[in-house]
């Protein structure tokens, strides 16, 4: 795989900026995390050399002054929210955040419920939680939220709300995903810190949208891309453009919330020390950038996998054509199409050969392998095996796995387990093919190739069971499908 980021120069420069945003304040920092603190797979998707818990490594070196706020909107829990990179809903994610958090020496004590209206899921995931011992916080949805200043920065505002009571000066609120309300909670907490004489800050590290990139560059578009459901609009900063001078870029949910931190930290202070919404964050990504070209190409990758997974969405019932048809025309500003991964081309010319369900992927020399269907494998299942074979030097002509010892596996599932689909998954070819590995040189050489998929982009002319798509991603394949039923 090609690197296009230095993740060693951004560990260094990021500490030492959140360092000295930590001492520009008081008696505490509220700091909101956008995007994930560990796990954070689009950003190394689009940031080649992006470590993804890279985040979290950095803040461990504050765990000692520390501690971590959660939150998820009732919204979510209510209409079960699922993380498309892990395929778990928000209200679990929230669970395994805290477990993964406190297994690394952080202090996490309580779980902020926002966007709260009564909702009967929510109370009731309130009542796990504080089984398990967990403080759990509402925060009410405010009406007008965020135009209404006056009502927002007032006792029926966030007065109403919980106050959430922490122990140390670092406060870091994190989330499941975009859109659970972080912000709101930070403003909420310095509402409350400044009624009880508490002097509070607040800074904001979001790696998305860069700000000091161009407003259309690959990657800033991949983030309009991946947060198409929520309408998140790129913009450049005009708060910042009026102070400085100079162009920045931020977001369209940061810069209608600005007037309301303007007015709390009026209040709390007589001045807001943030003169932008760019400057209340503290990411130091652009600066991070070592090959533009190969972060760019990435992106656009990026681009057209969320195209596909919309598509794909929208055929499940799922999704909706707001969100494919922004990302349609996301497309048309990076310039570029579907036509433009190579993976797609080649998976289709496969099927019009062989009139039967293909696959391809792209591997890390630019080869292209193909694979179709058939009466013994699915089509991702024979592109692995084509693939690793390719890899590991082993002829085309060579059955990895024999028929005899396919026919029986098939038997099984057919015969005894009732499955209407005889062909072998991608997990069943890798079973088999570790077991034959142990007498058979040409499948240990073919399993030993498997790490080195990582990285490849594969297309397939149809959705792939959901057992397919699991294996393909824990090998690290960049992975569309055509928006095909079986």
């Amino acid at each position: 795989m090609k690197y296009g980021f230095d993740s060693e120069k951004y560990l260094k420069i990021q500490s030492e900026h959140i360092k000295e945003r930590i001492a520009k304040f008081g008696d505490k920092l509220y700091m909101e995390f956008g995007g994930k603190l560990f796990d954070d797979f689009h950003a190394s998707r689009v940031l080649p050399g992006f470590q993804p818990d890279i985040k979290l490594k950095m803040l461990m070196q504050l765990a000692d002054v520390a501690e971590i706020v959660i939150v998820i909107s009732a919204v979510d829990i209510e209409k079960n929210k699922v993380r498309g990179d892990l395929g778990i809903t928000y209200d679990v994610d929230v669970l395994r955040l805290r477990d993964e958090f406190i297994s690394r020496g952080f202090m996490v004590n309580s779980v902020v419920i926002t966007h709260y209206n009564g909702q009967a899921s929510a109370d009731a995931y309130r009542r796990r939680l504080e089984r398990l011992g967990i403080k759990v916080y509402y925060h009410h949805t405010i009406e007008g939220y965020p135009n209404n200043v006056a009502l927002i920065d007032s006792d029926q505002g966030f007065g109403r709300n919980d106050y959430v009571e922490t122990q140390r000066p670092l406060v870091i609120i994190t989330a499941p995903g975009p859109g659970s309300g972080k912000m709101a909670v930070c403003l909420s907490q310095l509402y409350h810190e400044n009624k009880r004489g508490i002097k509070a800050g607040y800074a904001k590290y979001e790696t998305f949208p860069i700000w000091n990139l161009p407003l259309k560059h690959p990657v800033n578009i991949a983030y309009e891309a991946a947060t198409a459901d929520l309408n998140d609009v790129n913009m450049i900063d005009p708060f910042h453009l009026e102070a400085y001078g100079e162009t920045a870029v931020n977001y369209n949910r940061d810069i209608e919330i600005f007037p309301v931190l303007n007015a709390i930290f009026e209040s709390i202070y007589g001045e807001n020390p943030y003169k932008s919404p760019t400057d209340m964050g503290v990411n130091m990504a652009g600066y991070c950038l070592s090959d533009d070209e190969v972060c760019c190409k990435a992106s656009k990758d990026e681009i057209i996998r969320r195209y596909y997974t919309a598509l794909c969405e929208l055929a499940d019932g799922k999704g909706s054509e707001n969100e494919v048809n922004k990302i349609a025309l996301l497309m048309k500003q990076a310039k570029i199409t579907t036509e433009d991964r190579k993976t797609t081309i080649a998976a289709r010319e496969r099927k019009e050969q062989e009139n039967q369900h293909s696959a391809a992927i792209e591997l890390e020399d630019g080869t292209i392998i193909t694979a179709h269907a058939s009466a013994l494998l699915g089509s991702s299942a024979a592109l692995i095996l084509n693939a690793t074979k390719h890899i590991a030097g082993i002829g085309h002509e060579v059955k990895l796995i024999p028929q005899a010892m396919i026919e029986p596996i098939q038997m099984t599932k057919v015969d005894i387990l009732h499955g209407k689909n005889p062909r072998l998954h991608t997990d069943e070819v890798l079973v088999a093919l570790s077991m034959l590995s142990l007498w058979d040189e040409n499948c240990r050489k073919a399993l030993d190739s498997l790490p080195q998929l990582k990285g490849c982009q594969m297309h397939s002319t149809v959705m792939l069971p959901e057992v397919d798509r699991k294996i393909v991603k824990k090998l690290g394949i960049g992975l569309t499908s055509d928006p095909v039923k079986k």
